[in-house]
């Protein structure tokens, strides 16, 4: 072989290579950067969805301790919650929603409360139907990043 010839075949193959190595570096940060966007993204709507189960249980928790009732109409609202949890959630944080409804539906069967009967269950005997789920959703948080 000519010597013009390895020179002209060592300057196409650095070329390919330099090319190729740049392309792959553009696309592993890219790959990386939209990886990274849809784990944030994700994580954002669920941290809404979590949050709006969250307000919702609250208001239920508080109205079922004050008022007995017959009917579940009130419950339907987190029902559909825990129904759109079940769509992207882990089992943990179905069953902790699913935890969360049922003290709730018992609540509103059970007798009313006064304001220091429940004053008593919170603090004096750390009650609060909300702390399991909301850890559970903490854990599944952090498997999207950093809190």
């Amino acid at each position: 072989m000519d010597a013009a010839y390895i020179s002209a075949f060592a300057a196409l193959a650095g070329t390919v290579i330099g090319g190729l190595t740049s392309f792959t570096t553009s696309w592993m940060t890219q790959h990386s950067q939209a990886r990274t966007q849809r784990l944030a993204s994700e994580r954002e709507r669920r941290e809404a969805l979590f949050g709006r189960f969250i307000e919702e249980a609250a208001k239920l928790y508080a109205d079922a301790l004050q008022n007995k009732r017959d009917d579940t109409s009130a419950m339907i609202g987190i029902y559909a919650l825990i129904s759109r949890i079940r769509l992207t959630s882990s089992a943990p944080v179905v069953e902790k929603a699913e935890i969360v409804a049922r003290i709730i539906f018992d609540a509103y069967l059970a007798p009313n409360l006064t304001l220091e009967e429940v004053r008593m269950s919170w603090v004096d005997r750390n009650v609060d139907p909300l702390r399991d789920f909301s850890e559970a959703c903490r854990e599944e948080l952090q498997r999207f990043g950093k809190l």
